[in-house]
């Protein structure tokens, strides 16, 4: 009896010390080679810079992180004064971390279903890193030689050798991605694919496609899913899609009320010097070939009302304007897939794009030809 007793009051201790409320995760980490006193951080990334979710100090080689988790994210354990900055899967749940100070390819991590399946791409992946590490070794300092006496040769030679490498992993990566649709970790490695342009459009999304509902509707599964459905709108011979947004005096107008013959939608923002060194070649084309039909929309990426004013009249803009004043995070932007400015799509009389991002006398030779002026 006494044992059974024993076992219960075991039990119900256990439960005690992971009654865990919703989204909540509890980080028990040890940090071997780390001295005690040593603050340790577990943060996110988010649009203005890293957020500490929870501080800890290192006692006797151990510390644990708590913290609130808004859905699936990723995360990362930082140690104070150490080069030491270990990704981790904040989810809900009990989360195992092993730090090695000396050996970081060597620290492991567990105890929830996805940091699981993260450790299990650490591991069957390390063979490649290993690769990596070891012809990066060997071959630095003839790559550094190569570098300084311009031998292409050479440089080439190398980089051809290193591609390998990186082919394996990217294959390893969608092999993992296939066959762990409910993975957070398929979707972090999807969101960087996407980011490097290794795989189309059609391929991401044919991936993307056979993820779990639940993932898909993390932070970066819809991340890939709202760029996804901007490289797919916005392609060369397909209609523009239509927009509104206010404009300086505060009213709203769309695309579709400022269509020309020809129309250039420009990205642009006061503080973009790339942008404001175009404007005058853009200003200059618009005067040569607005009575012809050339119309112009500028969108602006800016987040100061008075400084987005203040340079439209300074640089003698005088084509319809629009800006949410949200900066990189502005809907129309995100609909056109604008990673960087300026970017300019061109259209032709039924809206169709027809070329984008041209400059200088490309533009206005593509104008001109649009507009069947000589």
């Amino acid at each position: 009896m006494k044992k059974i007793v024993f076992i219960i009051t075991s039990a119900l201790l256990f439960v005690a010390c992971n009654n865990l409320k919703d989204n909540e995760f509890l980080i028990s980490g040890t940090a071997n080679g780390v001295e005690n006193g040593k603050k340790v951080f577990i943060e996110v990334q988010t649009e203005t810079g890293s957020l500490a979710k929870d501080t800890a100090v290192v006692t006797d080689g151990k510390f644990e992180l708590k913290g609130i988790t808004d859905g699936i994210d990723i995360g990362f354990v930082r140690i104070e004064n150490e080069e030491i900055n270990l990704p981790i899967i904040l989810e809900e749940g009990n989360i195992n971390i092993n730090i090695v100070k000396d050996s970081l390819h060597k620290s492991t991590l567990g105890g929830t279903p996805n940091n699981d399946k993260f450790q299990k791409f650490n591991t069957e992946s390390r063979a490649i890193s290993e690769k990596v590490a070891k012809f990066e070794k060997d071959n630095g300092p003839e790559m550094q030689k190569a570098q300084m006496s311009n031998d292409t040769v050479t440089i080439n030679k190398l980089l051809k050798e290193y591609k390998k490498f990186q082919n394996e992993m990217n294959d390893y990566s969608k092999k993992f991605i296939k066959e762990n649709p409910d993975a957070y970790l398929s979707v972090l490695l999807l969101e960087n694919f996407l980011m490097r342009q290794y795989l189309t459009p059609e391929e991401i999304k044919s991936y993307f496609d056979g993820l779990n509902k639940e993932v898909k509707e993390t932070k970066s599964g819809k991340k890939i899913k709202t760029t996804l459905d901007a490289m797919t709108a916005i392609v060369i011979g397909k209609p523009a899609p239509n927009f509104s947004g206010p404009t300086p005096e505060g009213k709203t107008i769309s695309l579709k009320e400022t269509l020309g013959k020809v129309t250039i939608i420009d990205f642009w923002a006061s503080w973009c010097g790339p942008c404001r060194a175009e404007n005058p070649s853009v200003v200059a084309l618009y005067n040569e070939f607005h009575p012809q039909g050339l119309n112009i929309i500028g969108v602006s990426l800016d987040k100061d009302a008075k400084k987005w004013k203040e340079a439209i009249a300074k640089d003698g803009l005088v084509w319809p304007h629009v800006s949410n004043l949200k900066f990189w995070e502005d809907p129309i932007a995100k609909q056109y897939n604008v990673q960087s400015i300026p970017a300019t799509f061109i259209l032709d009389e039924k809206g169709n794009i027809v070329a984008k991002d041209l400059r200088g006398e490309e533009l206005r030779a593509k104008v001109a030809a649009l507009l069947g002026v000589k």
